[in-house]
């Protein structure tokens, strides 16, 4: 058996394990520059995984100069990363619930102070408290759910995919 194919299964492996952050800076003359090493005024960019997820890196100062720059500059907009409705999951069928809807969230990160969410079930929006809620009247059939999360000026910060669901109900003869 050659041996070779399995090192470089292994080197590209242990390759892929590594994630390096990347700067990014304009120089003087207006140009934008990308690099795998940190420059004067360079700013960390997120980057891909291999699995598609995203990786939040934070912004460091490179120098002290740097550092009282960033202080005067204004801070950057809170955005959320993920929203996923976890339960009920997507074509689940759900049986003799009794007209109460238990609904989980992931949401990335955790719902901030004065952030609200909207919840959308079969088109009607109504407000939820937390990412872990119940939802009442749900009754035999097809449904649809979807979330979004609002920030206290009524600004959408990030939306859920549409969600369907079904309830059954076991009849008695």
């Amino acid at each position: 058996m050659e041996t070779r194919p399995i090192f470089i299964l292994l080197g590209l492996l242990a390759a892929a394990g590594v994630l390096a952050e990347a700067y990014t800076w304009t120089d003087d003359s207006g140009v934008v520059h990308y690099s795998d090493r940190p420059q004067p005024g360079a700013k960390v960019i997120e980057l891909e995984t291999a699995s598609g997820r995203r990786s939040r890196t934070t912004a460091r100062a490179n120098n002290s100069a740097n550092a009282n720059n960033a202080s005067a500059a204004p801070a950057e907009a809170f955005a959320y990363q993920t929203l996923e409705i976890t339960s009920p999951a997507p074509e689940e069928t759900l049986w003799n619930i009794e007209g109460t809807l238990n609904v989980t969230l992931a949401l990335t990160p955790p719902l901030q102070t004065g952030h609200q969410v909207r919840v959308y079930f079969d088109g009607t929006p109504q407000t939820a408290q937390g990412s872990s809620f119940r939802l009442q009247d749900v009754y035999r059939g097809v449904h649809n759910l979807q979330v979004e999360v609002i920030d206290e000026t009524g600004k959408l910060m990030i939306r859920s995919l549409p969600n369907r669901f079904y309830v059954q109900q076991n009849s008695v003869l």
